[in-house]
């Protein structure tokens, strides 16, 4: 009997010892540059993995990647094209993941998608460079232009690009049989600096033809409301329904994300971009163009996006430039209601071409009701079951009665997948659009980073209307900060601009955003706007130092510094101001006896 006990005991000693072992198994793959294509190396590596931990180690080294033998799957990648996409490292389902690369650069040919990660937890990715051999960009110096024939010159770049004239017009990037059906989106760059012009404006180009001229010259035949300046580089990124193919890193229905030195030199849409995951470090990233090259545009899109996020989201030590989008959007998604089809049940609709097949929501998600005229949240409601009908449609089932008075026309917003933000010590510049574009709810944080913006740098706009892209913020502290030459573009731009855009049914004149700080920035502007805000309640400009500065001309010089439309619970406060414009404060609407401006030096006295 003393035997039996004896063995059982050791029996389930080691039945205990194997199942920790199993738990914390971790499967480790090694990986050297044995192929001149390591996609199909990758792809097998991955099918054979037999374990939910992995790790995947990189020799330092340059490895090659093309689209022909990778994974094709149909992918729903929000604010891009969806779509069959070649993926190259498609990880789903893992309990976790580490990839250490070492040092290691990813060259990556022609339309993949780099990295699609779903439903994984507990992902580390570090040390690794990414870039294309081509770019799908289209750039060229401009020679001459003629506005009264309207044309221009343009010496195209050779060197590391592809493109092809052919029946009068230009195909580009003429890779794998791809080219783009025009040029499209096309801006001008300072050659110098490696930044928007200044004073550029986006514009999409459709050249009458394209007429060859001596020494490599093209001539494009096409009247503009706005020409390039002579010597600016203009660059070239193919028509919407083409430019985003995928982002360098989709992360979705995903928790505890922590990525560390990537750098990434180029991608075909976003640098990052996460959809419904739970928190998320960016620490020491890079997004910019390689040093040397003649490249003016890094990544096609946004550097980060974050859709439908929760939890803490931090982005810290990291810099992005030459962006042809956003350094950060962080938002949600509005829903429209399409059909009331029961006491419980909606049918819902999401509403922009690139939200196709995003998740709104799923079961025990709270959910906000918006009822229109009101943009205000209103009453709430627990999600019991979504059925999708398709891309666009969705049958969602709360677990509570809806409200008596909710239309055909609300909308609705997810009240769990909003995070809190925090970005330190990055860098943000010379690329297209904003810095930052802030739509959450819980707590954000900006302090201690240098800005540099063609459009508003630090930018609010939930919207009910194209983007439907939501969060109306509700404590936002921007602290510390450097901005130096921002809101260059044509348009008229400022440095901190808040300014929702609601569909007609909206009340115009509503507050929605709240509690916000601007406090202890330094800034230097070539221009006056300082700050811009629509519809606000609690807002705080304080012991900032401004500085206009003639580094650059003013393009609206008649633009006040502080400019306020239907705000309460204003404070502008403490600030000292070096410069000599007399246009200080504009308030319209309720804000007009809302302001309180008080204890500020060097600005012009406010006429009453």
């Amino acid at each position: 009997m003393k035997n039996f006990k004896f063995t059982q005991t050791v029996y389930l000693f080691a039945i205990l010892i194997f199942g920790v072992f199993n738990l914390t198994a971790q499967q480790t793959i090694h990986i050297k540059p044995e192929a001149e294509d390591m996609t199909p190396i990758v792809r097998k590596a991955l099918e054979n993995t037999t374990d939910k931990n992995l790790t995947l180690v990189f020799e330092k080294a340059t490895y090659n990647f093309l689209p022909d033998y990778a994974t094709q799957q149909y992918s729903y990648i929000t604010n891009h094209g969806n779509g069959l996409k070649n993926i190259i490292f498609l990880l789903e389902d893992f309990d976790s993941v580490t990839i250490e690369g070492n040092g290691a650069e990813f060259m990556f040919h022609g339309q993949v998608a780099p990295f699609q990660i779903r439903n994984c937890n507990q992902l580390t990715v570090k040390n690794l460079k990414m870039d294309w051999d081509i770019p799908f960009l289209f750039q060229g110096e401009v020679l001459a232009v003629d506005k009264i024939e309207g044309w221009r010159d343009i010496k195209p770049f050779t060197n590391g690009f592809s493109w092809e004239l052919k029946k009068d017009r230009i195909f580009f990037p003429n890779v794998d049989g791809f080219s783009f059906p025009e040029l499209g989106s096309t801006l001008a760059f300072n050659a110098e600096h490696k930044r928007v012009a200044h004073g550029a404006w986006d514009m999409s180009s459709r050249p009458r033809w394209v007429e060859e001229r001596p020494n490599g010259v093209l001539r494009f035949y096409e009247h503009l409301k706005q020409y390039p300046p002579i010597g600016s580089i203009l660059n070239s990124k193919g028509d919407h329904d083409h430019n985003r193919y995928a982002p360098a890193f989709q992360i979705t229905t995903s928790k505890d994300i922590y990525l560390e030195d990537i750098t990434i030199h180029h991608a075909l849409g976003m640098g990052f971009l996460f959809e419904r995951t739970e928190n998320i470090t960016i620490n020491n990233c890079g997004i910019y163009v390689r040093e040397g090259s003649d490249r003016v545009v890094s990544t096609i899109a946004d550097a980060t996006h974050f859709a439908n996020c929760k939890g803490d989201i931090l982005i810290e030590n990291s810099t992005f430039k030459h962006m042809l989008d956003d350094g950060t959007n962080v938002h949600g998604t509005y829903v429209v209601v399409n059909k009331i089809l029961d006491k419980h049940t909606l049918r819902v609709s999401l509403q922009h071409f690139e939200q196709m097949g995003f998740e709104f929501a799923a079961s025990d998600d709270q959910v906000w009701f918006i009822q229109q005229p009101s943009p205000k949240r209103a009453s709430e409601n627990v999600v019991a079951s979504v059925s999708v009908v398709n891309d666009k449609y969705s049958d969602i089932v709360f677990k509570n009665e809806l409200p008596a008075d909710l239309v055909v026309g609300d909308i609705l917003e997810n009240k769990t997948w909003n995070p809190t933000f925090t970005m330190r010590g990055c860098t943000i510049k010379d690329h297209r659009a904003r810095n930052i574009v802030l739509k959450t709810p819980l707590k954000t944080v900006i302090e201690n980073n240098n800005f540099s913006s063609m459009m508003s740098s630090i930018f609010f706009r939930g919207e009910t209307y194209f983007w439907y892209e939501s969060g109306a913020v509700e404590d936002v502290l921007i602290q510390n900060n450097n901005f130096e030459y921002c809101a260059y573009s044509g348009m008229e731009h400022v440095i901190l601009n808040i300014t929702p855009r609601l569909g007609k049914t909206f009340n115009q004149t509503e507050i929605y955003d709240r509690n916000i700080r601007f406090i202890n920035n330094n800034i230097k502007t070539f221009d006056n706007r300082i700050v811009w805000a629509d519809r606000v309640d609690g807002l705080t400009i304080a012991g900032n130092v401004i500085e206009q500065t003639n580094m650059a001309p003013s393009l609206h010089p008649d633009g006040y510094q502080f400019d306020f439309k239907n705000c309460i619970n204003l404070e502008i406060s403490n600030n000292s101001y070096k410069g000599n414009t007399d246009k200080v404060l504009k308030s319209e609407g309720i804000s007009a006896e809302k302001v309180k401006y008080k204890h500020n030096k060097g600005f012009a006295k406010i006429k009453k």
